[in-house]
């Protein structure tokens, strides 16, 4: 049952998403599009084509949210080069054999107060019966930096 505050948020229209939610399966459904159009590619042209498409969504956030990005950035590419960058669900990604490993969203992307580092099941983050597959940023500390670095190269194996 929805709550009276998602409810009166999103009007009587009978809209199930939000614009920004909307948005964001559009960018899926670019994504695929353009993967299933270019069939069996180079690894060489994927990785290219994907740090090009990540490059361009960070130069189009506003500051300061580029600069973090472009810090989350390097970080994640720094930590595992093994992951390939492309873009999901219109957010900067790192996939591993095709599958999506993690990605990062910033505030503006669905009007939220913190970044999120996201990992997908593919991650190899498993430690024991529960474990967290997504976490919350607000800056870039070393201790935090330290972190994401540890939890990169865990998700790839």
């Amino acid at each position: 049952m929805a709550d009276a505050k998602s409810t009166s948020e999103r009007g009587t229209s009978g809209n199930v998403w939000t614009d920004e939610e909307r948005a964001a399966m559009q960018e899926s459904a670019k994504e695929r599009k353009a993967v299933s159009r270019r069939g069996k590619v180079d690894p060489e042209a994927e990785r290219a084509e994907g740090e090009s498409d990540i490059r361009g969504r960070i130069a189009d956030m506003p500051e300061p949210e580029r600069a973090m990005a472009e810090r989350l950035h390097a970080i994640i590419s720094d930590s595992a080069p093994v992951l390939v960058p492309k873009t999901y669900y219109g957010m900067p990604a790192y996939s591993k054999d095709g599958k999506t490993i993690c990605f990062f969203q910033p505030p503006s992307k669905f009007k939220v107060r913190y970044w999120t580092l996201g990992f997908q099941p593919e991650a190899t983050l498993d430690d024991g019966d529960m474990w967290p597959n997504a976490y919350a940023l607000t800056k870039l500390t070393p201790k935090v930096e330290k972190q994401i670095v540890e939890l990169v190269k865990k998700s790839v194996g």
